[in-house]
């Protein structure tokens, strides 16, 4: 069953009432300092509604005290602290990486899945198809394409064998 991953920073009943079950909301918004709960609340109950998956941004803490369905860790965070945390039997941690070091820090993460980036959208991330084939190749963890992923370009993912995506111009 392919995945696919939407990140919001802002809590927009219109666009996730247009995703399907297959799509996971993942809240990320780093410019408040400040973790407001109610809102995470409010799409967490939102989601559950319409039968979607809502994943909390770089808290594992505050994802598992609220009863998500995962934590998502950025590239940046490299904290190990939440291996000491206990949590429900299918709460996720997924997190993203741009090269081989941050593979394996996510590895050591405990991550279930590896967001690889970027794969279409050329930034200073820049993988392109065959670097993305390579780095995939060197985990045995699965790994989401992210990245620049759009509807003209969705079908150059069965390139890569690759079916979970994750992004942002690809839902709106």
């Amino acid at each position: 069953m392919i995945s696919k991953y939407y990140f919001i920073n802002k809590f927009d009943t219109n666009i996730i009432n247009k995703q399907d079950k297959q799509t996971v909301i993942i809240y990320r918004n780093y410019t408040l300092n400040i973790k407001n709960k109610d809102l995470i609340l409010k799409i967490k109950n939102h989601c559950k509604k319409r039968g979607i998956k809502f994943y909390l941004s770089n808290d594992i803490k505050l994802a598992i005290k609220l009863n998500l369905d995962g934590a998502y860790i950025p590239s940046f965070n490299k904290n190990t602290n939440h291996l000491a945390y206990s949590y429900k039997k299918n709460f996720n941690i997924i997190g993203s990486a741009h090269n081989l070091k941050e593979i394996r820090i996510k590895e050591k993460q405990g991550v279930q899945k590896i967001f690889l980036s970027s794969l279409f959208k050329k930034n200073k991330n820049f993988l392109g198809i065959n670097k993305f084939k390579i780095l995939s190749n060197l985990t045995k963890l699965n790994v989401v394409a992210l990245g620049g992923i759009s509807k003209s370009n969705l079908k150059k993912l069965n390139f890569l064998d690759q079916s979970d995506f994750a992004g942002i111009s690809y839902f709106e």
